[in-house]
């Protein structure tokens, strides 16, 4: 097999919200929104009478899928795919500083830009999910 990555996906429980933050937080570019639904994304995704909202951004070389599941007539679940969360996500930047001084004050910061022993300078950031960002400089 010869996989390629196609995306990297949040699930998020408020899909403006997140396009917001991803958008003009990080000045990510919006690739399309679209919504999928019926009997076989449901099947598909395990989730009984499932349909969900998505946003693809532009990471450079990685796009980012931002997806609002939203089950017909039950609130979300325990299910994997449509609970709010995912470990992180890691975004290359040029010069960390600059971008760390040009974020709002409204973004919730876990430290400023530190630098690693391995000479990586890092800063984690949380979307308005809670999902850590990591913005990183190599």
């Amino acid at each position: 097999m010869d996989a390629t990555a196609h995306h990297y996906a949040v699930t998020v429980s408020d899909l403006d919200r997140a396009v917001s933050f991803y958008r003009d937080a990080l000045e990510l570019d919006v690739l399309a929104r679209f919504s999928v639904g019926g009997g076989a994304f449901a099947t598909g995704v395990g989730i009984e009478g499932a349909s969900a909202d998505f946003a693809h951004l532009d990471a450079g070389g990685a796009r980012i899928e931002l997806v609002e599941y939203a089950p017909e007539g039950e609130p979300r679940s325990d299910g994997d795919l449509n609970r709010p969360g995912a470990t992180h996500l890691g975004l290359e930047v040029e010069d960390l500083d600059a971008v760390y001084e040009g974020l709002s004050d409204e973004v919730e910061t876990l430290s400023e830009p530190q630098t690693t022993e391995s000479g990586t300078r890092i800063c984690f950031l949380r979307d308005p999910e809670g999902t850590l960002v990591e913005l990183l400089e190599t």
